[in-house]
C-alpha cells in the first residue's frame, strides 16, 4: 500500500525499520475460536528401507522399498522383476490381475511365476467399449477391490504387418486403444476405487518435450499428447480420492528396440545423457514409486523415464 493511501485510510504512522534490517515474518497459524492453540508441526520421514534377498543369487539387498529405488542386484544384475517375490514379501501379499488380448501364453507364464491362480488372467479387446467394461467388471469381480490400475495396453504399429499399414489405419488403431481405451478404463475404474487409489497411464516422452519427425512419430505424439491432457484433467476431477499420473518412457528396449538396426541402436545410446537405452525394469521401477505411499502427494504429473533427455 502506498503512503498516500495509507494515510487516507486513517492508519497511524509507525516507525519502520530500514528494509535491510527487517526480519522475515513467521507465518502464524491460529486455532478457531474456543479451540486449543495449534501446536507447531513436526515431520518424521518414515524409513522405508527393507533388507531382502535376491531371488536368483541370495545376495542381501537394502532396498528403499516404497520408492522402488533398487532395480538391480549388485551381484548378479538380476532385474527388479526377478526380485519381485522377495519384494512382495516385504510389502505383504499383493494380488495382480494380468490383462491381455492375444498373448495368452505370456500372460499365463507371468501368472504362474507370480503364484498361479491368485493372480487372475483378464482377457479383453480394449479398443472397444464392451472390452473395457468387461475387463473392469472381471477385475473387480476377481480381486474385490483394486488399489492400483495401470493402463499399459497400446497398439503396436511399428513392428510386424502393422508396420506396412497406411497412416489412416495406424491412427485409428492408436486412437481406439491408446487414447480411448485409456479414457474408458480410467473412468470405469476410478468410479469403483476406494479412496487412496492410483491410476497410471502410459504416455511418451516426446509428447512432453520436443516431439519427433516422421509419419509414425507424428501420429504417436498426437495420441499421447491427448492422453496426457486427459490425465491431467481427470486427476483434478477425481482428487483427492484417486491419484492419476502418466509414465512417459523414452528409448526403451522393447520389441522395437530389440529389432532396431545396430547403427541406430548405438547412435541413440550415444545421444542419451545416461549412455544407454532404457529397460522395461526402469519403467516398472518408476511405476512402483508412483503407486507407493512415497508418491502420495503426486498427481496429474508426467514422469519422463528417458535417460535425461530434456529437449
Amino acid at each position: 500500500m502506498s503512503d498516500r493511501k495509507y494515510r487516507q485510510r486513517g492508519y497511524q504512522d509507525e516507525p519502520r525499520e530500514p528494509r535491510s534490517e527487517r526480519k522475515p515474518e513467521q507465518k502464524k497459524e491460529y486455532a478457531p475460536r474456543g479451540q486449543p492453540p495449534i501446536q507447531p508441526k513436526t515431520f518424521n520421514m518414515p524409513d522405508f528401507r527393507e533388507v531382502v534377498k535376491c531371488a536368483r543369487c541370495g545376495n542381501e539387498l537394502t532396498v528403499a522399498a516404497a520408492w522402488g529405488a533398487a532395480s538391480q542386484c549388485s551381484r548378479c544384475q538380476s532385474d527388479l522383476h526377478t526380485c519381485a517375490h522377495s519384494l512382495r514379501a516385504s510389502f505383504g501379499d499383493t494380488r495382480v490381475g494380468i490383462g491381455f488380448w492375444h498373448s495368452s501364453d505370456a500372460a499365463q507364464a507371468l501368472s504362474d511365476e507370480l503364484g498361479g491362480s491368485e493372480h487372475p488372467l483378464l482377457q479383453a479387446d480394449l479398443s472397444t467399449l464392451d472390452g473395457c467394461e468387461a475387463i473392469v467388471a472381471e477385475a473387480f469381480g476377481a480381486l474385490e477391490h483394486i488399489d492400483v490400475w495401470v493402463n499399459n495396453a497400446g497398439a503396436d504399429v511399428l513392428t510386424g504387418e502393422a508396420r506396412a499399414w497406411p497412416s489412416e489405419r495406424k491412427l485409428d488403431a492408436l486412437v481406439e486403444l491408446d487414447l480411448k481405451g485409456t479414457i474408458r478404463c480410467s473412468k470405469l475404474v476410478a468410479a469403483r476405487m476406494r479412496p487412496g487409489g492410483c491410476i497410471l497411464n502410459m504416455g511418451w516422452d516426446r509428447a512432453t518435450i520436443d516431439g519427433m519427425a516422421g509419419d509414425d512419430a507424428e501420429l504417436f505424439a498426437a495420441v499421447k499428447a491427448g492422453l496426457l491432457g486427459f490425465s491431467k484433467s481427470f486427476a483434478r476431477s477425481v482428487a483427492p480420492d484417486v491419484r492419476v499420473n502418466v509414465l512417459c518412457p523414452g528409448w526403451i528396449e522393447t520389441a522395437y528396440g530389440a529389432g532396431a538396426d545396430r547403427a541406430l541402436y548405438d547412435r541413440v545410446a550415444a545421444s542419451m545423457p545416461m549412455g544407454r537405452w532404457g529397460t522395461p525394469q526402469d519403467v516398472a521401477a518408476a511405476a512402483v514409486w508412483l503407486a507407493s505411499p512415497g508418491a502420495g502427494f503426486v498427481t496429474g504429473q508426467a514422469i519422463n523415464i528417458n535417460g535425461g533427455e530434456v529437449g
